[in-house]
């Protein structure tokens, strides 16, 4: 309505106007080729205003003439391009679809329309390598590779075809590669990293973790994590070389990660092989209070060397107290009280825990206890029997694999902090290398660690 009546009023000033130049009073003269006219001065301006307007509209009508080849070749251009462009997303769509024949030939066409499109080629070499042709595609991944736009994407290719060949080696070259171009790629320092630490080569890897800008608090949290890890490692593998180095990892690994077991246990074995049982004492007791993990208190029992099967149930009993907070207390002192003939002790232990719900755990110590203590064999069998069929207990588990102690990397994948302390839902097991530790002169404890050499820590007769 507003827009009705401006285009009104508009209308009606135009024509005042013109009806007001029309009236104006005088004349004009104008001599040409000896003709001489002399109209009034309003139609000497509107004839001028009609003369310009004709010029402008002859002068257009030339130019488009004059521009019309331009202007078709535009138009071709255009609708060839509009073309590509169509051309190019039937390709993305079809290879999406999983039809990467259609794919190929609809990448094709866009780069017929589109000679100077790198998203073109790169395409015909998705479709190629979706369809097998390895050569195919990495010799287009190759012509990529010159151009600064496309080589992280072609190299991207190279890597993803490397590994669908089974070729590590040059997957890891090509990652290498692209780390160099872009150092902000994240699949590819991902790839460096986990070959670092698949290798074991931790002064490397924790070098690229310190590298890396954490700016939230979930990543600040995961690099934690990753350098305590590393620095574990590093303590774990010259534990029994370097003890000095080992512990000062470890105690690194603590600062970041204050409750992390696999290192507490390091310094501890350390403290406790230096005869520094207060301190070992001291950090365990910690780290019981935080976690309550069964190494823990298998290890808080051995730490003093030399001690007896007795006495390690006495300094267990420092930090578990009857009745257990939990099944692995309850079991840790169980075993300590089996091994000090203290039969009444470790069937108190795990009364709590010795119903329907028992574990594998509960049930084997308690098939020692009934055998043990009342030499009763038809009820340790049953014990036995019912161990077979009971839920399992927490284990290091990583990929399907359990193992007796943790590891830094899955030994199936080569994931760094792939172990984690759970109830195993696979079979597979993966024994422990045969050490004399502490935790393993506790029956029915799985050691975590690399051995703590305690000669003396043999059970008490």
């Amino acid at each position: 309505m507003i827009r009705l009546a401006s285009w009104i009023i508009g209308s009606l000033v135009l024509a005042g106007i013109a009806a007001w130049i029309i009236a104006l009073p005088g004349t004009l003269t104008l001599e040409l080729a000896g003709y001489r006219m002399q109209p009034r001065l309003g139609t000497a301006v509107l004839i001028l205003l009609v003369a310009a307007a004709v010029v402008i509209l002859i002068w257009a009508i030339v130019r488009r003439i004059i521009g019309a080849p331009g202007a078709m070749a535009r138009r071709r251009a255009t609708r060839r391009r509009e073309q590509g462009v169509e051309a190019l997303s039937d390709a993305v769509i079809a290879l999406q679809s999983g039809d990467p024949a259609r794919a190929r030939i609809m990448a094709r066409e866009a780069q017929a329309r589109l000679p100077d499109n790198g998203a073109a080629r790169l395409l015909e070499a998705r479709a190629d390598l979706a369809l097998g042709d390895m050569p195919a595609a990495r010799e287009h991944y190759r012509s990529l590779i010159a151009s600064e736009k496309t080589a992280v994407a072609a190299l991207t290719g190279l890597y993803d075809q490397a590994r669908a060949q089974n070729r590590p080696e040059a997957a890891l070259t090509f990652a290498r590669k692209t780390l160099t171009l872009a150092p902000e790629t994240g699949w590819a320092g991902q790839a460096v990293f986990d070959d670092l630490a698949r290798r074991g080569q931790w002064a490397e890897a924790v070098a690229m973790v310190n590298a890396e800008s954490a700016t939230s608090r979930e990543d600040k949290a995961r690099k934690r994590r990753r350098q305590a890890v590393i620095e574990t490692a590093r303590a774990r593998e010259s534990e029994t070389s370097q003890p000095n180095n080992a512990l000062e990892h470890a105690l690194t690994a603590l600062k970041l990660l204050p409750d992390f077991v696999p290192a507490a246990l390091i310094a501890a074995r350390i403290y406790a092989n230096r005869g520094e049982s207060r301190r070992a004492q001291s950090l365990l007791r910690r780290i019981w209070r935080a976690t309550g993990h069964p190494d823990i208190a298998a290890l808080y029992a051995h730490s003093q060397p030399g001690a007896s099967a007795v006495d390690r149930l006495k300094r267990l009993g420092e930090i578990i107290e009857l009745p257990a907070p939990h099944r692995a207390a309850a079991m840790a002192m169980a075993r300590a009280a089996i091994d000090a003939y203290d039969w009444p002790r470790a069937r108190e232990a795990l009364a709590p825990f010795a119903g329907p719900e028992a574990t594998q755990g509960v049930a084997t110590l308690m098939a020692e206890i009934e055998e043990g203590q009342t030499g009763d064999q038809g009820k340790a069998r049953e014990w036995l029997a019912r161990a077979v069929r009971a839920p399992r207990d927490p284990a290091w588990t990583a990929d399907g694999i359990v193992s007796d102690e943790w590891e830094p990397v899955s030994p199936v994948t080569g994931r760094l902090d792939a172990f984690e302390w759970k109830v195993p839902v696979a079979s597979n097991a993966r024994p422990a290398p045969l050490a004399a530790s502490a935790a393993q002169a506790v029956p029915g404890l799985p050691p975590a660690e690399p051995p703590l050499p305690l000669a003396s820590t043999e059970n008490a007769q």
